[in-house]
């Protein structure tokens, strides 16, 4: 059975794992980036080792190459002084031959090793060239899914936003416009009633002014007109004089 520390740092782990891939995913352009500079970072640590290499490679062409030249210099000595009766000499020349042969055929080793290495030098870096062109053409297009991808967010957003709206406040509407139908009809009910009154009001003054035509009509006809009260405010009415006289 696991013990308290062993499952303390299970969670711990499992914990920092998630973190990490939710810090990934949403950070997934600047994972690109730094993957894209990882990349170039290798690429040139490559290069300056395959240029070292190479320059080793040359180096170990050129001994090569020079002590082969002088090998075969040393073997064309030996041959001439076996014929000119000088075995000294060819015992010497062939004692340096047996040298320069050796060094010639350890450079030569060392040559087509380094020569080796450094064509999986070359190799490798036109893969990883191949890879980092891969990775960035791979950051572009996540950029552009990316940018694609918070469009789309904005008018799922946007649309939620109306959908959410639909219906929201439709009962405060409505009693909001039963409130000012109401505050309308009952507007409409008081003009009407005090159009009304005023209409009795109108009728009914017409109505006396009528009665009272016909009764001055009726008194000028009778010969009553004195009686009738005289409304002009510059003179006194006779009726005015006799109450004053008295």
């Amino acid at each position: 059975m696991a013990s308290i520390l062993e499952k303390a740092q299970t969670l711990i782990s499992a914990n920092m794992h998630d973190m990490l891939d939710r810090a990934l995913q949403n950070n997934s352009i600047a994972v690109l980036k730094q993957y894209t500079r990882d990349a170039e970072q290798n690429l040139r640590e490559l290069e300056d080792a395959a240029a070292t290499i190479g320059g080793e490679v040359k180096s170990m062409e050129r001994k090569y190459l020079e002590y082969k030249k002088k090998a075969d210099q040393f073997d064309r000595n030996i041959d001439t002084f076996l014929m000119q009766g000088k075995p000294d000499l060819a015992r010497a020349a062939q004692a340096e031959l047996n040298t320069a042969r050796t060094l010639q055929e350890q450079y030569h080793e060392q040559w087509v090793r380094q020569k080796r290495e450094y064509d999986s030098l070359l190799n490798a870096r036109l893969k990883l060239q191949a890879k980092l062109q891969t990775i960035r053409q791979e950051q572009r297009e996540m950029e552009a899914l990316l940018q694609l991808a918070k469009s789309k967010e904005k008018t799922v957003k946007a649309i939620k936003s109306l959908d959410d709206l639909t219906g929201a406040g439709d009962a405060d509407i409505a009693r909001i416009g039963e409130s000012i139908r109401a505050r309308l009809d009952k507007a409409s009910a008081h003009s009407e009633m005090y159009a009304s009154r005023l209409d009795s009001q109108m009728d009914e003054a017409l109505g006396t002014a009528e009665l009272d035509m016909q009764l001055e009509e009726r008194k000028r006809r009778l010969g009553l007109e004195s009686a009738v009260p005289s409304y002009d405010l510059g003179e006194e009415s006779d009726s005015d004089s006799a109450t004053s006289e008295i």
